[in-house]
Formats: C-alpha cells, structure tokens, sequence
C-alpha cells in the first residue's frame, strides 16, 4: 500500500536532561540511604530502562560458608530498581513537565507488590541489574527486574507493582 502524506511517522525518542538524570541518581544512590549502604550504582537511565552496579562486600553475605549474597539484598535492590524504571518512565510521561516537578512524584511513590524469583546462587564479585517499565498508568506502575552476575548470568528475576500518585 503507498504511503500517504498523512502517514503517521515514528515519534523521536525521548532524551531525558541531564537534570533529571543527575536528580534520580541522587535520589537513589544518595538521598535513599539503605541503598547508599548497599552500595547501588546507577549506570544508565532511559525512559525504557534503568541499569545499575552492586559489588558484593562482606557485610552483603547472607551465607557464610559460600559466599553468597543475601537474598534480602537481591530483593531490595530489584525493588529499587523496579521503582526506577517505573519513576523513569514516568518522567518521560511528563517531559511537559519542569525537572524539578517530575522529581516530586517521588514523594508519592511506594511498593506496592513485589515478588522475587531466586534462579541461582548469589556468588561473585560484581552484580548488575536491569529494570524496565511494563505500564505506567494513572495510579500503578508495573516494572520487570533481572539480578545477573558480572558475566551476564541471569541469577535471579522479578516483577513489581508501585504506586505513583
């Protein structure tokens, strides 16, 4: 079928400023505490995902005998992550928006649902995580969550709902 010239073309990406970005690390790796203390670094931020860095130290061990990262670090880093994919998209939802207001809608953000499937061990030196948004509506976000060893290995997954608004 030809094209018309009323054929509607592909949006262009969103870029988010540099603003922003700086503000959502900020809040996460600094202003949230207990990831300052896990030790949580951000390393990418796009309206479609969020990655991020954790080194395992021994105050992260859970199983003393093997090394192990502790599941409840697994846990509460893929639900910070999760919430970030979701404020991410979010933001990108609301580029009409100034900065600095797209940053206080996480004032109104919470757990909602959260539920974490361990596939593998915890075993290594470095940790990545990857979250993406599945749906952000009017009132709930939903997010998807990967726990991968440094090598790439998938050692654990999850899904989670937040509230954002």
């Amino acid at each position: 079928m030809p094209k018309t010239p009323h054929a509607e073309q592909a949006a262009a990406p969103i870029v988010f400023e540099p603003e922003f970005i700086e503000g959502l690390t900020r809040i996460f790796e600094v202003s949230i505490v207990f990831n300052q203390m896990l030790g949580l670094k951000i390393t990418s931020i796009t309206p479609d995902n969020v990655k991020a860095s954790i080194a395992m130290r021994p105050e992260l061990v859970g199983h003393y005998a093997y090394h192990r990262i502790h599941g409840g670090v697994i846990s509460a880093v893929l639900d910070a992550m999760g919430s970030l994919s979701v404020m991410a998209a979010l933001g990108a939802k609301h580029m009409d928006e100034p900065v600095a207001k797209r940053l206080e809608r996480f004032a109104r953000h919470s757990t909602i649902d959260l539920r974490i499937d361990f596939l593998r061990p915890g075993i290594g030196e470095k940790f990545t995580i990857h979250a993406e948004a599945m749906r952000v509506g009017a009132r709930v976000g939903n997010a998807r969550m990967e726990f991968c060893s440094a090598d790439g290995k998938l050692l654990s997954t999850g899904t989670a709902a937040y509230l954002t608004s």
